[in-house]
């Protein structure tokens, strides 16, 4: 259980600094951008993560 909860904070994090990086997100039901992020993240968490990972040492 701990392991999913790190997995999909993870991708959460993955996700904002790959897919949605330097986009502007406006929704207009309260919480949906938080559940669209943590759904790519758990998704494509296994790719999406060590992609992250890489920009942040590469700073690219």
């Amino acid at each position: 259980m701990i392991l999913l909860i790190v997995y999909l904070a993870l991708g959460y994090w993955a996700t904002g600094k790959t897919v949605y990086k330097n986009k502007i997100m406006v929704e207009f039901e309260f919480g949906a951008i938080f559940c669209r992020r943590v759904l790519v993240g758990a998704v494509f968490g296994w790719i999406l993560i060590p992609v992250a990972l890489i920009r942040v040492i590469f700073h690219i």
